[in-house]
């Protein structure tokens, strides 16, 4: 699966369904591509096309329960892989990264803010 497809899948999960339109600007692509991505992700059952209650003429993507799983394994992995490398480092290296966490969290929130765009 490409990044894009990961973060696409990320940014469903993180902020629920969601317009092709917003999808492409939140990961930084072409619509026409967008939209190809979800056209494949939807085929391999990743995620659905809905429309919107509140607006007949919208379409929204969402994440289907095999999507919803495949984040979840995909962050699962990745906190295993963080345990086993944090477990081959030293005390005073792990005392620096604890110390440095705060800072960590504050990039990462940053990070979603602008990978989000503004709220609606």
């Amino acid at each position: 699966m490409s990044l894009t497809s990961a973060a696409t899948l990320a940014t469903l999960d993180r902020t629920g369904p969601r317009r092709i339109t917003d999808l492409a600007a939140v990961e930084g692509v072409t619509q026409p591509a967008m939209t190809a991505l979800v056209r494949v992700m939807e085929e391999s059952g990743l995620v659905e096309r809905r429309g919107d209650v509140s607006d007949k003429r919208v379409t929204l993507v969402c994440l289907t329960e095999a999507g919803a799983s495949y984040v979840r394994t995909r962050r699962q992995a990745g906190v295993h892989a963080f345990e086993r490398l944090i477990g081959e480092l030293t005390g005073d290296e792990v005392e620096a990264l604890v110390t440095a966490l705060p800072a960590l969290k504050h990039l990462a929130e940053l990070e979603s803010q602008d990978r989000e765009g503004p709220k609606q």
